[in-house]
């Protein structure tokens, strides 16, 4: 009967043992959670679009006339001084056109004198009753006439001498060639475009925001500028234009940004990846979470904050009451009751709970 009695003492006390074992274990294995921390950024969010560089002094260029192209003596990329011939038009009609023009006004020059002659003789003649009235206001009228003639025919050979002078495309600036549209031999007309240029070393990309993002932009917005073909450079950006209306055939809206500084290693026609640095939270130090990390039950709205514990790897779980503000793309805003520095928990709250101690290794 004593031996029965010890074993199921022996049996009672291993048993206890076992299960204060099993708290212990569970009470060890704390639950990881992921959390994200409140900073002073917290309101930010950042889009990245794609653009094209292009240089902020890019000009096409054509000629004023028309004709056969018989030189282009540049190439794509060509760096070019002020005065550098770029393309020519065959002057050859143009020239023989200005040498009739000459030809016109020497005659017209001629008539000129002539009736200014006759007019003189005619008044003396007038003056002396030799001459009718009306014969002194035909001499006048054929004067006039003749002078007016002389002028149309100086103007006529200044536009013809001008023509000659638009058969050459010449550079008015230091500058570099972007593209050209034309070769030798090729007909153009007035206004074609024959080429075009980049003057100077700074340079825009032009991207489309939806419509939903182009009421947040304005001169003000943060804009940084990456280029594919230079990835380990960031370029600043600064907001010059901004459309008041949408592109053609779409619905997004053109935005210029201009590079800052000078930079000589920029070309046109790099692919860009432009970010933006939205306002996206109340001006009033709000926070956008994850519409999973906020909890709505009959208490109110709140969620759950980790308070950092003695070991540096763990917190207790707290419940923090918190307003809420607009929900957006990137989720919903909390614009009351939390501070800089709070990790609010954004996995796992379905099972945690008020004081208990969880792993706050991993962060978003």
């Amino acid at each position: 009967m004593m031996k029965s009695s010890v074993f199921a003492v022996l049996a009672a006390t291993l048993l206890l043992g076992a299960c204060g074992q099993s708290d212990e274990e569970d009470e060890e294995r704390l639950r990881p959670v992921r959390y994200i921390t409140v900073s002073d950024d917290s309101v930010f969010r950042d889009r990245s679009f794609s653009g094209t560089s292009k240089s902020s002094r890019e000009s096409r260029l054509s000629f004023k006339v028309s004709g056969t192209i018989v030189n282009v003596p540049v190439q794509i990329g060509q760096r070019m001084n002020a005065g550098d011939l770029i393309a020519e038009i065959d002057p050859a009609s143009y020239v023989l056109q200005a040498q009739q023009a000459a030809a016109s006004l020497v005659e017209a020059q001629a008539n000129d004198r002539r009736a200014a002659a006759n007019y003189e003789r005619t008044k003396g003649l007038y003056a002396n009753d030799n001459a009718s009235l009306n014969d002194l206001e035909s001499a006048r009228a054929e004067a006039e006439s003749a002078k007016a003639v002389v002028g149309s025919a100086s103007k006529a050979l200044e536009i013809a001498r001008l023509n000659v002078s638009y058969t050459k495309l010449t550079a008015d600036t230091d500058c570099s060639i972007a593209s050209l549209d034309i070769e030798v031999n090729e007909n153009v007309s007035a206004g074609q475009q024959v080429a075009s240029v980049s003057c100077g070393d700074e340079y825009e990309v032009t991207v489309d925001l939806p419509e939903s993002l182009i009421g947040s932009v304005d001169e003000l917005t943060p804009v940084s500028v990456r280029f594919g073909s230079i990835p380990e450079r960031e370029f600043i950006g600064v907001i010059s234009e901004v459309a008041v209306a949408s592109a053609a055939g779409s619905a997004a809206f053109p935005v210029v940004i201009k590079i800052t500084g000078s930079h000589p290693m920029l070309r046109s026609g790099l692919a860009a990846d432009v970010t933006f640095q939205f306002y996206s939270a109340a001006a009033q130090g709000g926070v956008v979470l994850p519409v999973t990390a906020v909890i709505n039950d009959p208490n109110g709205t709140f969620v759950f904050v980790a308070e950092p514990a003695a070991n540096t790897e763990e917190a207790v779980v707290r419940r923090r009451a918190v307003t809420l503000g607009e929900l957006s793309q990137y989720g919903i805003e909390v614009t009351a009751g939390l501070d800089v520095g709070d990790r609010v928990i954004t996995a796992g709250i379905t099972v945690i709970r008020e004081g208990q101690r969880v792993l706050t290794s991993v962060s978003e």
